[in-house]
């Protein structure tokens, strides 16, 4: 599956914007969100104030309940609210 449809099936809707979790944005640049993560926020004054927002904790429970992305095991899915990125 090429990429671009890879991408268009990850897009969610939050907030009225359309964006990609972090986690989804990391897979995509074959890095770990860790360090994706890092990088903006190292970068943060390149980027456009719209460009990302962290989710809050009951919209992330809400997004977890809805699409179920939890991985199974120990150490598999952050303890941090996650961010996401807009178009």
């Amino acid at each position: 599956m090429p990429k671009s449809q890879i991408i268009t099936q990850k897009i969610i809707e939050i907030r009225g914007h359309k964006v990609l979790f972090d986690f989804d944005l990391a897979e995509l640049y074959e890095t770990s969100t860790k360090v994706l993560k890092q990088a903006v926020r190292r970068n943060i004054n390149r980027f456009p104030e719209d460009f990302m927002f962290e989710l809050t904790e009951e919209e992330w429970i809400s997004l977890r309940s809805q699409i179920v992305i939890l991985k199974v095991g120990r150490g598999q899915h952050s303890k941090y609210l996650p961010f996401v990125f807009t178009e």
